[in-house]
């Protein structure tokens, strides 16, 4: 006797579609609209910090022994990067829900090579601004889901090419620095 196998897919939860045609719609009959992110950062000594975003629990911030730091948290680029490849999957998972196509997996590996011989400003090597920071980033998505290879492809160049963090990486923006008055 013969049985057939069957094969069982779960899909990741998914996002409110209507929700989502809706905020379409509202970027669309006002493209110029902006938001604000807000984070408060307090030092609590060597290179620990505590990132204040809304009414989340904090973000901590270190650095690694070799620079210094606890290793108590990731290190500033770190964060950046986590914050690049959580925008990616909500782009992914965005453009996924409006196509219909419902994702089974989705991991995101981020990479980049970042250096600091000017010692944070410290007395180490003369720098230019642009040749400080990330010099190369590198992703790689892992995603699986209810459409070939294809279109799962062209929704990760979409998420890419929307994405608001990694366009902010990408792109020089104006930039502004003060003490508090």
């Amino acid at each position: 006797m013969t049985t057939a196998t069957e094969t069982v897919s779960t899909y990741l939860r998914p996002i409110n579609a209507e929700g989502l045609q809706a905020f379409a719609e509202k970027g669309r009959n006002n493209p110029t609209a902006r938001g604000t992110n807000k984070v408060h950062t307090v030092h609590q000594g060597q290179f620990r910090s505590l990132s204040y975003v809304g009414n989340h629990q904090a973000v901590v911030v270190d650095e690694p022994p070799h620079l210094f730091g606890e290793d108590t948290a990731p290190a500033p680029g770190e964060i950046a990067l986590s914050g690049l490849g959580g925008c990616l999957a909500v782009g992914i998972t965005a453009i996924a829900t409006s196509k219909q196509v419902r994702l089974s997996k989705l991991e995101i590996f981020l990479e980049a090579d970042i250096g600091n011989p000017a010692a944070w400003g410290a007395g180490g090597a003369k720098m230019e601004s642009a040749q400080m920071g990330f010099q190369n980033i590198r992703v790689k998505v892992l995603i699986e889901g209810d459409a070939p290879r294809e279109e799962l492809d062209a929704i990760v160049a979409q998420a890419n090419f929307y994405s608001p963090v990694a366009n902010t990486m990408r792109n020089p923006i104006p930039f502004t620095i003060a003490l508090v008055d």
